[in-house]
């Protein structure tokens, strides 16, 4: 029998390397594993070998007799990525190891504890020679997969145990809850480090640049999510969830996330390591509608399919979709005739037709999904927000691009064109949530590439500007290399690579000498007031949460209080 990945698939890539007939596509040696919005088994290859459950850390894969009635759609999913893709052949190359100089060690400093940092660190720590100390200004580490992830997803979550194996190497050591630029500089770090890697990710959200973005009411997801996951920056914020609808501008899996917690049971999420605080104003919350805004059409929709199609599974909850809004843009819309249609599009278009064709019930909450429709204004007053001002949007032809119409994209960037139409109307609306990305901030000592919101660089290694000189000795993974896209699979292929060039300078002798020793480092910390926490002080953390997550039948109930973390890492636990 085949087996079938299914939703909670991360792009880690771990069961690509164990298959033994390759199966398993895309890969990170194929182009499209950059865009992939998840990992598809071929079930005319597959030969139920069951190799790639066992090092599934998401636990995504299913013998396709074991796939409960919400997975079976994987089997169609799955087999849909090899209708318009051709035959894999070969296995899968060993990895091979580039030697390093002989008896030398290399000390790396990894600024940053989320996916990129651990995914370069895990490359690294494979070699005796090499000591990483991973720093973070949180006593937790994680990054996004702690504070990002919904606490509905939990299999996601999973990858931690990829994680937690590379931190248990002897290599390793944490340096948590301690903040560059003020327990450690960057020019410090180069003193005692010979490599130092940024992976401090892009940590602030976009604007939509409209009038009453400013007003009470009108929410950054970035923030929504890290106060629901329980981030210590913001636990103390409080949300007015007291109207009944409320419109997310966006269409990535960040705005679908947060249109989920908003309507979600909070019974259901009673169960889930969200964040104590979030579900107590959740129980009190009004909301009973959500529409979201996509400025293009059903095709450009940056959300997954499986997040789509999980959308339809919430007890409850109706979704709507206006048929007359699923347009496809010129160039989809002939693929789709002829027959050429990619089958992510294909699949995406197919889950939205079946969503127009529901019928509602009576006294359920709703999620509309509005395609071809932007925000112009938002309306309301100090007191809060009333309704947010929207036009209707079109496709603009091939042969208008010229003319630089509406939003027309530049040269092979992979864009549709879109223009308004002039028709224009209100939304009703008590909350408004942009969840239109993140982007990266300047840090001291580094260049910075404000438009882009990423550290300049080649492959990792950092430039001075995108045409200037190298930084020697500093690099840059995650977010803050590439732009925040692409999730933990992207970031693993990230990581690897900057790792990679890493090894490659140290092999070839490009690395500047330290000037001081590492083991320095944890007295000049402490001298400046830095409560750090190692990796015992994080397992007791870990432990604590757990244990009081086990009481009340949950994965972990998070502690958001920093004070709080750093008493929980001191004390024993048997």
């Amino acid at each position: 029998m085949p087996h079938v990945i299914t939703q909670p698939c991360c792009n880690d890539a771990s069961c690509i390397s164990v298959c033994p007939v390759n199966c398993i596509h895309p890969t990170p040696d194929e182009p499209e594993f950059i865009s992939a919005e998840m990992l598809y088994i071929d079930p005319d290859t597959c030969i139920d070998c069951g190799a790639c459950i066992d090092h599934c850390p998401v636990e995504a894969i299913f013998p396709d007799d074991s796939l409960d009635e919400g997975q079976e759609r994987y089997l169609q999913i799955n087999a849909d990525y090899y209708t318009d893709h051709n035959s894999f052949g070969g296995l899968v190359p060993p990895h091979k190891k580039p030697p390093l100089p002989a008896d030398k060690e290399l000390h790396v400093a990894i600024v940053g504890a989320g996916p990129a940092a651990f995914y370069a660190a895990e490359e690294l720590v494979k070699h005796s020679a090499i000591r990483v100390d991973m720093f973070d200004r949180l006593p937790t580490p994680y990054g996004l997969v702690r504070a990002g992830v919904a606490p509905d997803h939990p299999s996601t979550k999973g990858v931690e145990k990829t994680f937690a194996a590379t931190a248990a190497k002897r290599t390793f050591e944490y340096f948590l809850n301690v903040e560059i630029g003020k327990h450690i500089n960057h020019d410090e770090l180069l003193d005692h480090y010979g490599a130092v890697i940024y992976a401090h990710g892009a940590s602030t959200d976009k604007h939509l640049g409209i009038e009453g973005e400013d007003l009470p009411g009108s929410i950054a997801a970035t923030d929504f999510v890290a106060w629901y996951n329980g981030h210590p920056d913001f636990a103390d914020k409080d949300f007015d969830l007291s109207a009944e609808g409320a419109v997310v501008v966006g269409n990535g899996n960040v705005a679908l996330d947060v249109a989920r917690i908003l309507l979600d049971d909070p019974d259901h999420l009673a169960k889930t390591d969200i964040a104590d605080h979030a579900l107590e104003k959740l129980r009190l919350s009004n909301i009973q509608e959500v529409v979201l805004l996509g400025r293009r059409g059903i095709a450009q929709a940056a959300y997954t399919n499986s997040e789509f199609l999980a959308m339809g599974d919430m007890a409850g909850v109706d979704v709507i979709v206006d048929p007359e809004e699923l347009v496809l843009d010129q160039a989809n819309h002939d693929a789709r005739d002829a027959g050429t249609l990619d089958s992510t599009i294909a699949t995406k278009v197919r889950i939205a037709e079946e969503f127009a064709q529901r019928t509602p019930t009576e006294g359920n909450k709703k999620v509309i999904f509005r395609y071809l429709v932007s925000p112009l204004s938002i309306k309301g007053s100090n007191e809060g927000i009333e309704t947010i001002r929207c036009v209707r949007n079109e496709f603009i032809n091939a042969d208008e691009s010229a003319d630089n119409l509406g939003d027309s994209p530049r040269p092979d960037s992979g864009r549709v064109g879109i223009r308004p139409t002039g028709e224009e109307f209100d939304l009703p609306a008590g909350v408004v949530m942009r969840a239109i990305g993140y982007t990266g901030l300047p840090l001291d000592g580094l260049p910075f590439d404000g438009g882009q919101g990423v550290v300049p660089n080649d492959g990792g290694r950092v430039m001075h500007s995108r045409d200037g000189d190298r930084v020697e000795g500093v690099y840059v993974t995650g977010w803050i290399k590439r732009g925040a896209t692409g999730g933990i699979g992207m970031n693993r292929l990230c990581g690897h690579e900057t790792a990679m060039a890493v090894i490659a300078d140290f092999t070839e002798g490009k690395l500047p000498e330290p000037t001081k020793s590492r083991d320095q480092v944890p007295d000049l910390i402490a001298d400046r007031g830095a409560g750090r926490i190692d990796g015992t002080g994080w397992k007791n953390i870990d432990l604590a949460e757990r244990n009081a997550g086990k009481k009340a039948g949950r994965r972990r109930i998070k502690l958001v209080n920093i004070e709080e973390m750093e008493i929980a890492a001191t004390l024993e636990r048997g």
